[in-house]
């Protein structure tokens, strides 16, 4: 049985007394598949230091996290990005997109970011990754003014509606699934069943947001199989067919 965790922040300092043993660990779970996000700049060595210690799992995104977009930086952050995706190998554009809980201030900062980075993922012929929270409705403006062929990825931590499940499916999007599913109060469950599993993708967002019975304690990639058990649940399906379907839906987006 092979799982993929489709967005864990592997280089976090959350993991920096155990990082090794934890990704160890979730190879052992059957977690053979690890998609890195990018935040900013500062994040970029460690994941390429990450890649080289085990270059078998680890698979790279490069993107502009939109609570880092600031007014005096975002625009080198971009040139950044724009550098390292014609410099190397990444498997997606993320995670980018638009964040409304900590700053409203920035959002047509953000959304230039999110818009210009679309546009980068669609020259490199990559999927990408969004950050949505409290901003369902300017994360989809943004979306259906560059809809396209070329526009896919995965929602990431997708936790909408169902409407806006079938809304965000519909512009060429994956939901990413991940602990939330798991909570009594995650809502995600009560519709879930009514989505196509070749929608579905899993994820953790290690170190957050940890499924139950871990719920408030640091998440890490292991989990990822708590999170296909839950869907095995819902699904009433064997748990080795939820992590062969959303594997390979996950192979659709990332290439690999």
């Amino acid at each position: 049985m092979i799982l993929t965790d489709t967005h864990t922040h592997l280089y976090s300092e959350e993991f920096q007394n155990d990082r090794s043993e934890m990704i160890q660990r979730a190879i052992d779970a059957g977690v053979t598949r690890f998609f890195v996000p990018s935040i900013d700049s500062s994040c970029t060595q460690k994941m390429y230091d990450l890649e080289k210690l085990f270059p078998e799992n680890i698979f790279l995104m490069m993107g502009l996290h939109p609570c880092y977009v600031k007014p005096d930086s975002y625009l080198d952050e971009l040139a950044h990005v724009e550098h390292h995706l014609a410099s190397k190998k990444f498997h997606a554009v993320g995670e980018i997109g638009i964040d409304l809980f900590w700053d409203k201030t920035t959002l047509q900062l953000q959304q230039d970011a999110f818009k210009s980075q679309i546009r980068l993922a669609k020259q490199y012929k990559l999927g990408i990754n969004i950050h949505c929270r409290d901003a369902f409705d300017e994360v989809f403006e943004v979306l259906e003014s560059e809809k396209a062929t070329d526009l896919f990825g995965i929602f990431h931590c997708f936790t909408g509606d169902f409407q806006q499940a079938e809304r965000a499916i519909n512009l060429g999007m994956k939901l990413g699934i991940g602990g939330v599913t798991t909570f009594k109060n995650g809502k995600i469950d009560q519709f879930l069943h009514d989505i196509d599993l070749k929608h579905i993708v899993l994820e953790t967002d290690a170190p957050y947001l940890a499924p139950v019975p871990f719920r408030g304690k640091r998440n890490e990639s292991s989990y990822t199989r708590l999170v296909a058990e839950k869907l095995a649940q819902i699904y009433k399906i064997p748990i080795e067919e939820i992590a062969r379907i959303t594997t390979e839906n996950s192979k659709i987006i990332f290439g690999i």
